[in-house]
């Protein structure tokens, strides 16, 4: 008795030729036949070693439908962000420590120019980190005398000033930004006044030298500076200490004021040393702000 495979079902064949009709259904199935407008028909096997196809989605109108994907920037475009200048200075949001500051150095300037002079002399010499102040209210005249700024409001260490102090909050926090500043201030004001003490006690200065008016932001700006540089790429770190430290150096070659160009050297080399805790902070600076490590 002889079979014919109809792959499981049996009828008669389907009409040949033309479309088929709206209500077709097809069934590619390898082992199952295909029903035409509901008569049932053989249909032949794919060749061995040729995939099956896959059935997508449609759209009306026949067309295969795509996933939509995302746009995608322009290759020369992907991680461009434009300059932002405005991060150059501080904010009360951003850099509220430098914001700060400012403001209060801004108000000490105004005084300093429109104060009767007499009284600006008295709070100067309040203020002042001579060796004789030093050594009856440190605690006093220390933070006291970076309050002025030398020169006024519009002398070239305000504009450093703002500029350093703001990248470095930007970097580290407000907090280790005022501790770095004081850092230098405090030290290098040390640093200078100890030995002018210790010259007049020996005799080798007069009295007088005890009561030289010191006053100002300048070495806490320097120190700033010093550890701002660790935080910069090298090829902005170098330049731009080797710019400072040979304008330093060239007062300090002038011989007009040798302590306190010796003071300015000295808070250069203390930022410089802090760099490994400044790139620690920075780090966690980082860290708290959910970015990846790195410097900037």
């Amino acid at each position: 008795m002889e079979r014919t495979a109809t792959a499981g079902l049996s009828g008669p064949p389907a009409p040949s030729g033309g479309p088929l009709p709206p209500d077709a259904v097809v069934d590619d199935g390898a082992d199952r036949g295909a029903v035409v407008a509901g008569v049932p028909v053989e249909v032949p096997r794919a060749p061995a070693g040729m995939p099956q196809q896959r059935a997508r989605g449609t759209v009306p109108g026949g067309v295969r439908a795509e996933p939509a994907r995302p746009a995608r920037p322009a290759a020369g475009l992907r991680g461009l962000r434009g300059p932002r200048p405005w991060r150059l200075l501080p904010t009360p949001a951003g850099t509220p420590f430098t914001f700060g500051y400012a403001a209060l150095l801004a108000v000490t300037s105004l005084v300093a120019r429109y104060a009767d002079p007499a009284v600006v002399d008295a709070l100067r010499q309040s203020s002042s980190t001579d060796v004789a102040h030093l050594v009856r209210a440190p605690l006093l005249v220390l933070p006291a005398s970076a309050l002025w700024i030398a020169g006024g409001i519009v002398s070239a260490y305000s504009l450093c000033f703002l500029l350093v102090l703001t990248a470095l909050e930007r970097r580290i926090g407000g907090l280790r930004t005022a501790g770095v500043f004081l850092f230098g201030h405090v030290l290098a004001t040390l640093a200078t006044e100890v030995p002018i003490g210790l010259a007049v006690l020996t005799g080798r200065l007069p009295d007088s030298a005890a009561h030289r008016l010191d006053y100002g932001i300048s070495f806490g700006v320097a120190a700033s500076l010093g550890a701002l540089a660790g935080l910069l790429t090298p090829w902005l770190r170098w330049p731009l200490l080797t710019v400072f430290v040979g304008m330093l150096v060239q007062d300090l070659a002038a011989f007009d004021d040798p302590m306190t160009s010796c003071g300015h050297l000295i808070a250069v080399g203390l930022g410089v040393a802090t760099w490994p805790v400044m790139r620690r902070w920075r780090r966690a600076r980082l860290a708290e702000a959910g970015a990846a490590p790195g410097t900037g």
